[in-house]
Parts: structure tokens; C-alpha cells; sequence
């Protein structure tokens, strides 16, 4: 019984870009972070993907796996819009039971739906819709099926502009010149356990026994494998949010220490009103530079530290301010150039969950003091893990309401901390193609 109609944008970033510029159309495009030699293709139109050009290839291979391409900085806002435009165009064909990505979404089939026809009829519906609503460069692969896993395979097997079905009678017989990490979940870590268990190719995978899955996923996981491969319903898994961050490829005239600076005050400020908006507060810090040694090694340098529950933008700022001078203690920026930098907030809990600590109640709210317990300091760098514990003992959130309040309302650094100064117009709004974001925190 066909139970999901999946709906996969092709090249989606790129597909956006040609439909907003109609010179570009019929061209090979790549949709870049910063435009930079030593960046990355984020994105490429299937003309770009004739030549071999795909996410990750980087700018100069791509200039010299296609010297007529076309690169063009990512325009996110632009790609969020869009997005919308087409959640909606779908929903007035069928309704969209979840989104998945950002150019991912999925709708449910019920009634007479289910059959065959009727399902092609409804698939081919949505596509003349996105057509004439949304632009005629905005092709989908759709994928039909009896579960939401079966239905992202088949929309993955007719690319571009394609339309697969997988019924019952068809599984396992269609999908078995697939390999396993065809399936969305498989990746490499769960890859080696399969390879350890002697499953090869999806034959292996679709006749191995359910305590054989169960013992590679290391639990329920496996168990739920076994179903799904059968065609099983099942509904949609509540997300947890675990962690919030941000991370940006630094443009040429930041790749330096003061750049990288200004770009992590800048992500930390913007993590921190997100972090207020979704309603969590954080007990860790997490940043990265990604670096380029002078002897053109690439390196990675990782802090992290611990603290009691806080989403107060300034207390992040000093726990950052920390985390980097030992950064620096590393080698950065003397025998390091930075080249992408990222910050992650984690351990999140629920505001209704928050328990105040005694320290807010009892210091007077014009000072602010970091308490901390020392332990070795070669702890943090010999084995990554955090080597203190950070308290804030100053409740600011009545500022920092108001400055999201009027940041809202006036755009983007209307009041921002100083330490992001050099910064301000870096670090846009980036999509992780799982998340949607929210252009008011964001932009």
C-alpha cells in the first residue's frame, strides 16, 4: 500500500539562483559561502554536475573542471523564501504531513489516494503547480512509497525531474543495485559496522536477520531498519534539540586573528538571541578554527567549556574570550591562518526546565564575576575536554530581551556588543539543508 509521496528539490540552491536570474538558466552554476580560490561549491546545477562539479568540489577545482562556470555567494534569505513558496504551492495539492529539509518535504496519501494512479496523478499535480507558481526551474524528483524512508529512496532514483514508485511487490527487487548508504541515515560510522558484520550490498542488508541489525545499530535503531526495508508505517520522530551553533568560511581579508575574532564574537552573539528565541538555555561552549598551517597543513584547533545554565549574551562573550586565549596558547595565529571558524552551544535545556542559581539573586546586576574551578591546564588540549567550570552570577535578561526586541524591530545590529564591530557585515544566515532558519534571529 503507497502511503508517502516524497518530494525532493533538484539541485535546489542552484535551481533558485537560475530562476531569479534567467540568464544563468541552461549554464553550469555553483552557489558558493564566500567567493574565495580556496572555498567550496555548497551547491551546482546539473549542468555544473555534468563536468563532475558537486558539494564540496572546491572553487579552483571547479574552475578547472569548467572554466565557463558561473559562481555566485549564496543568497540564503533568498533560498528561505523560496522554500516557503513551495511548502505552500504543495500544500494547496496535498497536505505536507512534515518538512524535512530545506528543499525536502513529505506528504501523506490517504483514502483513494493510495493507489497507483491516483498517487501519479497527485505527484504530477504538485509538479505543474511548483511550475507555474514558484518557477519553471524549480524541478522535483518525487518519490512514492509505503513509508517515508522508501518514499527519499525512490525520489533519489530518477534525478532530475523525476517520478518513481515503490510498491510493496517491489521490495526488495528494485532497490537491490543500491547501495546501503543510499539510505538516508546510513553513514559512515553505521557503514563499517555493516561492513564488520558481512553486509556488503543491500542484498546483505535486506536479508540480514533483525537481532543482526539490532547488534550494528547498538540497539531499537536496527530493529526499526528491519521494518522499514519492509515497507512498515511509521510516524515521524519528535526532534530533540541537543545543541545550537553557527560556523562560517572566513572571506581572504579575514584570515587572520582579528578577523576570526570578530566572526566568533559575531556567531556568538547571533547563537545567543537564537538560543533565547527557541527558549533553551546552555551549560556549554564549543569553538572552532579551522586553520591552514604556514607549511600548508591542515590543522583544527577545539576548546570547549562547561557552566551552569545561561543564555546571557555577555557571559558567553567572556567564556569565549577565554576559549580563544588558549587558543592562542596553541599556536594561533603565529604558526596558524584561520580559514573557517564556528561556535556551538550544548547541553541545552528547556526554559520551563531552568533552575536559577542562588548566585543570580544575590549579586548586585552591575557586576559580573566568572567563577571557575581550575584543573590542569594540558587537560583542554591534550584530550579536548573542558578544564573549568563557569558560573554567571548576573542576570541580564531583561537587557537582552530588549535588545532582541529592537534588533527585531530595527533589523539586523541595530544594538550589538562591540567585539563584533569588525565583523558586522560576515557571518550571514546559512542553511543546514536539516533546519530551516528563522531570517528574524538569523540574517
Amino acid at each position: 500500500m503507497l502511503r508517502t509521496l516524497f518530494v525532493d528539490f533538484n539541485a535546489y540552491f542552484a535551481s533558485v539562483e537560475q530562476q531569479i536570474n534567467p540568464a544563468l538558466r541552461g549554464r553550469p552554476v555553483g552557489v558558493v559561502p564566500v567567493m574565495a580560490e580556496t572555498s567550496c561549491c555548497i551547491a551546482a546545477s546539473y549542468e555544473a554536475k555534468a563536468f563532475g562539479i558537486k558539494t564540496g568540489t572546491s572553487v579552483a577545482d571547479a574552475r578547472k573542471m569548467c572554466p565557463e562556470i558561473t559562481l555566485i555567494v549564496g543568497k540564503h534569505e533568498v533560498y528561505v523564501d523560496f522554500h516557503h513558496r513551495a511548502v505552500a504551492a504543495v500544500e494547496r495539492i496535498a497536505p505536507v504531513r512534515q518538512v524535512m529539509s530545506i528543499d525536502e518535504m513529505e506528504c501523506e496519501l490517504t483514502g483513494s489516494w493510495r493507489g497507483r494512479e491516483k498517487a501519479e496523478r497527485i505527484a504530477m499535480q504538485i509538479k505543474q503547480e511548483l511550475q507555474s507558481t514558484v518557477g519553471t526551474c524549480m524541478r522535483c524528483s518525487i518519490g512514492i512509497a509505503p513509508n517515508t524512508m522508501l518514499g527519499k529512496l525512490a525520489s533519489d532514483m530518477q534525478k532530475p525531474n523525476g517520478l518513481t514508485v515503490l510498491e510493496l511487490l517491489d521490495i526488495p527487487g528494485k532497490i537491490l543495485h543500491l547501495k546501503p548508504s543510499a539510505i538516508s541515515g546510513i553513514g559512515p560510522r553505521i557503514e563499517r559496522r555493516l561492513q564488520v558484520a558481512n553486509i556488503i550490498t543491500m542484498a546483505d542488508l535486506y536479508a540480514a536477520p533483525r537481532d543482526v541489525l539490532h547488534s550494528v545499530w547498538g540497539g531499537i535503531g536496527g530493529s526499526e531498519m528491519y521494518d522499514k526495508l519492509r515497507g512498515k508505517w511509521y510516524d515521524p520522530r519528535e526532534a530533540v534539540t541537543r545543541t545550537l551553533g553557527h560556523s562560517h568560511v572566513l572571506p581572504p581579508d579575514l584570515r587572520n586573528a582579528q578577523g576570526a575574532w570578530g566572526v566568533l564574537n559575531r556567531l556568538t552573539q547571533k547563537a545567543a538571541m537564537r538560543l533565547r528565541k527557541q527558549g533553551y538555555y546552555a551549560t556549554g561552549m564549543r569553538i572552532f578554527v579551522k586553520c591552514k598551517r604556514i607549511d600548508e597543513v591542515s590543522h583544527s584547533l577545539q576548546r570547549q567549556a562547561t557552566f551552569c545554565e545561561s543564555q546571557d549574551t555577555a557571559f558567553f562573550l567572556r567564556v569565549l574570550a577565554r576559549l580563544w586565549a588558549e587558543s592562542a596558547a596553541q599556536g594561533l595565529p603565529r604558526t596558524f591562518v584561520p580559514l573557517a571558524t564556528g561556535l556551538v552551544l550544548f547541553g541545552l535545556v528547556p526554559q520551563a526546565q531552568h533552575t536559577p542559581t542562588l548566585f543570580e539573586f544575590s549579586t548586585p546586576i552591575n557586576t559580573h564575576k566568572n567563577v571557575y574551578r581550575s584543573a590542569n591546564p594540558s587537560d583542554m588540549a591534550s584530550h579536548g575536554q573542558p578544564n573549568n567550570q563557569l558560573v554567571n552570577t548576573t542576570d541580564r535578561s531583561r537587557l537582552h530581551n530588549a535588545i532582541d526586541h529592537i534588533n527585531r524591530l530595527y533589523g539586523k545590529n541595530a544594538l550589538y556588543y562591540a567585539s563584533a564591530h569588525h565583523a558586522l557585515d560576515h557571518a550571514p544566515m546559512r542553511i543546514a539543508f536539516t533546519r530551516i532558519p528563522d531570517i528574524e534571529t538569523e540574517r
